[in-house]
């Protein structure tokens, strides 16, 4: 084996370092490129969008630095790389070109629709639900509505672009539409469950049953939502455990949270006191709350009396109700129910507890067992006092006397 010559290796190191310098070179003119078609001073959005098309540039201006030098040493040992180069410049003149431009303008479509989509979204749920949902449920439903098409257009471009860059190349793609079509179908049969959920989730996410952040109830199971989307619904219960559940599972889902909440709330009182007081008391309590700096946002309709609900087993139960911010309802009725209870010992109103009395027969009962009780004690012989002593006769015994 030929050793290199010097003149081969000071050429090699020469065109190493050159090489070096250009791709540093491209790396800073990427940077200045990717800030032409992507200002970065638009939007605070567009800075990663900014960063990835640097980084897809600065690749391949390094891939056609490396090909060059690499095409120039192998020059120097007399191999003839024209031929390459024409093939090469042949090939990216009718295919790379274009294959380029499809993949950055794939990126540069998601990344405006990644961008865009968001903003839309949340301009047409907040026209939609204009006087009937607070800022915070627009909000979720906007985020929940946004994850899920901009996951579905990813995908969809992704796709598009793969099969545009596999005609470019001349790649026959009816074979693989062909394998792609029995592949769905046998996975079709095969996961139809799948198929159910994604199906179930297609409606629970358009139409808008719940969103994250909602309390709900869905297949027996009661939590806040954490996440969802086309293929499972997360639910953190009270406990703090975490259910995962698949959309095919949902056939109901209650939501405890939607545009608004209720305190729904029954407060027994004793049979004795005034219905009439009790109920202004209530009310005062009601209109006190919804006035508080604290509890006030959170409600939108003061707590107030209903009706009188039922004649419960232990007292009068009296109902109440209020319209409060979603997901508060439960906090206010807490603080609802502390405050009742310290006016009704302020105003000395008895909250009855369960209890029982005892009678051992009813009144008419009673009243004849007092009657027979004195007829039983006038018909009962009266002691006689002793008689008084007889002159003639004496009350010791015969043989207690003397004589005969």
């Amino acid at each position: 084996m030929q050793w290199l010559s010097l003149d081969d290796g000071i050429y090699m190191i020469i065109a190493l370092s050159v090489g070096i310098i250009l791709v540093f070179l491209a790396t800073r003119l990427s940077k200045a490129i990717a800030g032409r078609i992507v200002p970065k001073n638009l939007s605070e959005g567009l800075e990663n969008t900014q960063k990835m098309l640097t980084r897809i540039i600065a690749i391949t201006l390094g891939v056609t630095i490396a090909f060059l030098v690499i095409s120039f040493i192998i020059s120097r040992f007399g191999v003839d790389v024209t031929p390459a180069f024409k093939a090469v410049g042949n090939w990216f003149m009718e295919h790379g070109i274009i294959i380029l431009v499809i993949i950055i303008g794939a990126f540069i479509v998601n990344k405006v629709i990644v961008l865009l989509l968001p903003s839309t979204i949340l301009r047409l749920v907040k026209v939609r639900g204009e006087g009937q949902c607070a800022q915070e449920e627009i909000e979720k439903r906007s985020g929940t509505l946004s994850r899920f098409l901009t996951s579905a257009a990813t995908g969809i471009i992704a796709i598009m672009s793969l099969f545009m860059v596999l005609s470019e190349i001349e790649v026959d793609i009816a074979p693989l539409l062909v394998v792609a079509g029995f592949v769905g179908i046998a996975a079709g049969f095969a996961g139809q469950k799948l198929i159910s959920d994604i199906l179930n989730g297609l409606f629970i996410v358009i139409e808008d049953y719940y969103s994250a952040g909602d309390v709900v109830k869905v297949a027996g199971i009661s939590g806040l939502v954490e996440d969802v989307n086309i293929r499972r619904t997360i639910l953190r219960d009270l406990d703090g455990i975490v259910h995962i559940i698949p959309n095919g599972q949902i056939g109901t889902a209650s939501n405890f949270t939607r545009n608004w909440s209720r305190v729904n709330l029954n407060v027994p009182v004793a049979y004795g006191e005034d219905l009439e007081r009790v109920i202004d008391i209530l009310n005062r309590v009601g209109k006190e709350i919804a006035e508080d700096n604290c509890f006030g946002p959170m409600i939108i309709n003061a707590p107030q009396v209903l009706r009188v609900d039922n004649f419960g087993d232990s007292g009068i139960e009296i109902k109440i109700l209020g319209e409060t911010q979603p997901i508060k309802q439960w906090e206010v009725t807490g603080e609802l129910r502390k405050r009742i209870k310290k006016a009704f010992d302020d105003e000395d109103i008895e909250i009855p507890w369960p209890h029982t009395k005892v009678y051992f027969g009813n009144a008419p009962w009673e009243n004849k067992s007092k009657d027979f009780g004195a007829k039983a004690k006038s018909d009962k012989p009266k002691k006689q006092p002793p008689a008084a002593p007889d002159e003639n006769h004496s009350p010791l015994p015969p043989d207690s006397l003397g004589g005969d």
